[in-house]
């Protein structure tokens, strides 16, 4: 099944990685009307042969399993959630201020970091935040820092639609050594290229994964500006985790600011989509994706989402390091006092994702089954039904929001009145906390009167 990219586009596979442009000169990535980046070209995609095999979403693409066993063979432990791995661990940077100025441990800094110092790479290709005026007004995007000082404003973590097209040609077209940092999707996309492409083989020498949730559209953004009332187009940045060392890491505060230089602050549970697992404004792709923690990537990091470090405000990664170098690093930095980091199991990683992991791993075996995608992906898991009829319903409600999150939007954008939005939100996201978390009228209803293991 030889796919172009418009097919992918189509059929809400396309995660918007722009992997993909570098197979054809011409090609762009630009906004959809949902604010979401996509793949762009004139006349006919060249190549639908090769693009099967880079897409990270296509059916015929290899999987994360295949691409971590060619790139670690030797690595010491295996497990099914996280994949291979030489070590993992649990704490943060100890050193300057990396914790301070990331939204966590600090850790995917000082790895790049470390990488530029040990004079392992040229450059690190990461994400910076933009300027409204530059590249289609984004907020966000990737570039090539080449030293500590353009490194560090890549700190924090950016729930905003970017993509690799522009660091790759640049990656192409200037020899050296490269090191990318991605979500899991983005990191599997990169490895596919240098199984296709001896150039970014060469190039691109090292890789640093985020754990990921999903990905949001540049609604997200709109939608907390209208909540602070203020219009999304006077958006200028946003921290969508301002640090605060008194309060617990995942008690999330953005804060926006607009052009004249103001600011406003919204803790995100105040917000009709602030809460991160109901799936507001997720990409549709995300929905079909079975890699939490960056199984592809040399090193890997996460937040700690268990006590006692969801509660330390300062935040706290957890790191998995599957490279020998990488290994090597975390070795070194802990001896040095550089890094305050224990030594963990496979069994814990997996515990502080675990939310994600159900999302990934039941929910997606159950959306399999369900067999309604366009293009039935290849996963690494297989379909099935056998699920409590209240986690079907959570799947799929939350399914629903992702998709008429941005039906909504987008309608009450045309009728200039947020309210429609704001409201239907709101409704949705009630319904949906009825079924994930009360044990209330709601809670009650669904587990008195629906089989628990009934169908559809």
């Amino acid at each position: 099944m030889n796919l172009n990219p418009r097919e992918i586009v189509a059929s809400g596979l396309c995660i918007g990685c722009g992997g993909c442009t570098t197979l054809q000169p011409e090609a762009r990535m630009r906004w959809d009307g949902d604010g979401h980046l996509k793949p762009v070209a004139s006349g006919r995609w060249r190549q639908p042969n090769e693009f099967s095999q880079v897409c990270p979403f296509s059916p015929e693409a290899a999987n994360e399993t295949t691409i971590a066993a060619a790139l670690y063979p030797e690595a010491p432990h295996g497990d099914a959630l996280i994949g291979r791995y030489a070590g993992a661990y649990v704490g943060h940077v100890a050193e300057a201020e990396y914790r301070m100025s990331g939204s966590s441990g600090g850790m995917v800094t000082w790895v790049a970091a470390e990488l530029l110092r040990r004079g392992l790479v040229d450059g690190i290709a990461h994400v910076t935040p933009r300027s409204r005026d530059e590249g289609d007004g984004r907020l966000f995007g990737y570039r090539i820092s080449r030293d500590s000082d353009q490194l560090q404003q890549g700190a924090k973590s950016r729930y905003y639609p970017v993509e690799l097209s522009e660091v790759l040609r640049e990656i192409a077209a200037v020899p050296g050594r490269y090191a990318v940092v991605g979500i899991p999707c983005f990191i599997k996309a990169v490895n596919l290229l240098r199984r296709e492409n001896p150039l970014y083989a060469e190039r691109i020498t090292h890789t640093i994964g985020l754990f990921c949730g999903h990905m949001k559209s540049a609604r997200m953004v709109d939608s907390f500006a209208l909540q602070m009332g203020e219009q999304p187009e006077e958006v200028a940045a946003i921290d969508y985790r301002v640090k605060n060392p008194d309060r617990p890491a995942n008690w999330y505060t953005a804060q926006l600011t607009f052009e004249d230089g103001s600011t406003r602050r919204q803790d995100w549970w105040h917000l009709v989509d602030g809460d991160w697992g109901s799936g507001f404004f997720m990409n549709s792709a995300c929905n079909f994706c079975d890699d939490v923690v960056a199984e592809t990537a040399d090193i890997a990091m996460g937040d700690a989402w268990v006590e006692p470090y969801s509660s330390d405000g300062m935040g706290t990664n957890v790191v998995i390091a599957r490279s020998p170098l990488m290994l090597e690093l975390v070795n070194d930095g802990i001896a040095q006092g550089r890094l305050q980091l224990s030594e963990v199991d496979h069994a814990f990683v997996s515990q502080t994702q675990a939310a994600g992991f159900r999302q990934r791993r039941e929910g997606l075996a159950y959306r399999l089954a369900r067999g309604n995608a366009p293009v039935q992906p290849v996963k690494r898991v297989a379909p099935s039904r056998a699920i409590p009829t209240r986690r079907k319903l959570i799947y799929r409600m939350r399914q629903a929001i992702s998709r008429e999150s941005h039906r909504m939007f987008r309608l009450s954008n045309a009728m200039r009145w947020p309210a429609v939005y704001i409201r239907w939100g709101r409704a949705a996201l009630a319904t949906y906390h009825g079924l994930a978390y009360s044990r209330g009228r709601v809670g009650q209803w669904v587990d008195r009167f629906i089989d628990p293991k009934g169908g559809d």
